[in-house]
């Protein structure tokens, strides 16, 4: 796939490939007069680097432009493609061609004068001297510096892991290799019955191909949605034809040159073609780490995306924060929310108040049908399913002291919509009302907003 290039010249606006990459691969708020202790530079940035020309790490660029910022940015990637989208990554790959759709025209980048440098890796932060290392072993100085670097797929270390036609599904890179493998036919074994696990072998499956999914935990998706749901996921596979093995884990890939079979740790042999590896991701927080940033479990940020350093900010997947509708500091791993988050960081970059505060949003395509959620769902929560559900057409709740924290479903868009306001809202609900597939959402949750208005006129 080909990389537009635009007519480098001195103007903003660039977008600039190396032509030698590299093939290798809880925060205090500022108060007070503290800011303008800082610096010019602090208060007035002039020159503002992005790492990642993610999701979060555009929708910031644009955000800080069209908010009236009018200094230089300049978004790093070590990808030489132009940013794109991701979440479509696994809907074409068995005819053998991967149509990619970019997060911006290519066009915007130049209107809203934002300078990309793709096929740049960075190599280290120093957070002394504002300065980033790149791959060519130049210096890009910055006033401040946005981390939106995501997350890298987790592996996994067992026997024959090295061979041939195993790989994972992150990048447009990993999905065109993994379109011309499946392109020869399975059977196809994926590691690990997430969303993405999930999304892949229902694609897969639709075209033909055997495939067998291996996951550790008891059901798919159990450690997302939940026990009750998650045996609808099972049911929705088994019933396509999916081959599903819980409660084991892979022992050892055999094979010559390419995997050519799967061994669990039950001693059974799953035959394969190409295996995908989907347990998880890491977040990628290498550059933090050189910045002297502690990175236990991501970037930690404050509400407005500004470490514990005053000129690095993060966003997106790397980003570990408390988000306004969600009850415990966390990373969110959804597109919605990585552009939501990198659209307001960027606006408090440039001295904007902003935070995201919108209910986190998620999706996912399985076999024609279309999961949606909203909010975040907590192991104590109670999951409430409305009356008469099937595997392709339900509506679950997950509720805490009587509210509702989150809500999933497929084939139900309008009431999932109406979920969202009992999420905003935090009011008290009527269980039995959730179930009642007969209920209005939506008048139920124009009664919840009048009931907390009159306790709030009669206090």
């Amino acid at each position: 796939m080909s990389v537009i290039l635009m007519p480098s010249s001195p103007s903003l606006g660039r977008i600039i490939r190396d032509p030698c990459p590299s093939r290798t691969h809880s925060p205090r708020a500022f108060q007070g007069s503290e800011a303008s202790q800082l610096g010019h530079s602090m208060v007035h940035p002039r020159k503002i680097a992005i790492v990642g020309a993610s999701a979060a790490g555009v929708s910031a660029a644009a955000s800080m432009r069209r908010s009236g910022f009018d200094g230089e940015i300049t978004l790093f990637d070590e990808s030489a493609r132009l940013p794109y989208e991701r979440p479509p990554l696994s809907k074409s790959l068995t005819d053998n061609t991967v149509t990619l759709r970019g997060i911006l025209p290519v066009e915007t980048y130049r209107d809203l004068e934002l300078n990309l440098r793709l096929g740049v890796r960075i190599d280290s932060l120093d957070a002394a001297r504002r300065t980033l290392r790149l791959s060519d072993h130049a210096d890009a100085a910055y006033d401040r510096v946005l981390l939106a670097t995501g997350a890298v797929p987790r592996a996994i270390q067992v026997p024959g892991a090295s061979l041939g036609n195993i790989q994972f599904l992150r990048t447009a890179d990993d999905a065109a290799r993994l379109s011309e493998h499946l392109s020869d036919g399975g059977p196809l074994v994926v590691v690990g019955a997430g969303f993405i696990g999930l999304e892949l072998a229902a694609v897969a499956k639709e075209h033909g191909i055997d495939v067998t999914v291996v996951e550790c935990g008891p059901l798919p998706l159990v450690g997302a949605v939940g026990t009750e749901v998650a045996e609808l996921f099972l049911q929705l596979h088994s019933d396509h034809g999916v081959q599903l093995e819980t409660n084991v884990s892979v022992a050892e890939f055999r094979g010559s040159h390419n995997v050519e079979e799967v061994v669990l740790t039950t001693g059974q042999v799953l035959p394969a073609r190409t295996v995908v590896v989907g347990v998880g991701v890491t977040p990628n927080t290498d550059l933090a780490r050189s910045a002297g940033l502690e990175c236990e479990h991501g970037v930690p940020v404050n509400a407005v995306g500004r470490t514990e350093n005053p000129w690095i900010w993060a966003a997106g997947d790397v980003a570990f924060w408390r988000h306004p509708q969600v009850r415990r500091s966390t990373r969110i791993e959804h597109w919605d929310t990585a552009q939501r988050h990198g659209a307001a960081v960027g606006q408090s970059m440039i001295g904007i108040d902003a935070t995201d505060s919108s209910v986190p949003y998620a999706w996912s395509d399985q076999f024609g049908l279309t999961y949606q959620s909203f909010g975040r769902r907590e192991p104590t929560d109670t999951v409430v399913l409305r009356h008469g559900y099937t595997a392709d057409r339900f509506l679950a709740f997950w509720v805490s002291d009587g509210r509702v924290q989150a809500a999933g479903g497929i084939g139900q868009p309008r009431e999932l919509r109406a979920a969202r306001g009992l999420i905003e809202a935090q009011q008290v609900v009527d269980i039995a009302a959730l179930q009642d597939p007969q209920t209005d959402l939506r008048a139920l949750g124009a009664r919840v907003g009048s009931a907390s208005v009159v306790r709030a006129v009669t206090k």
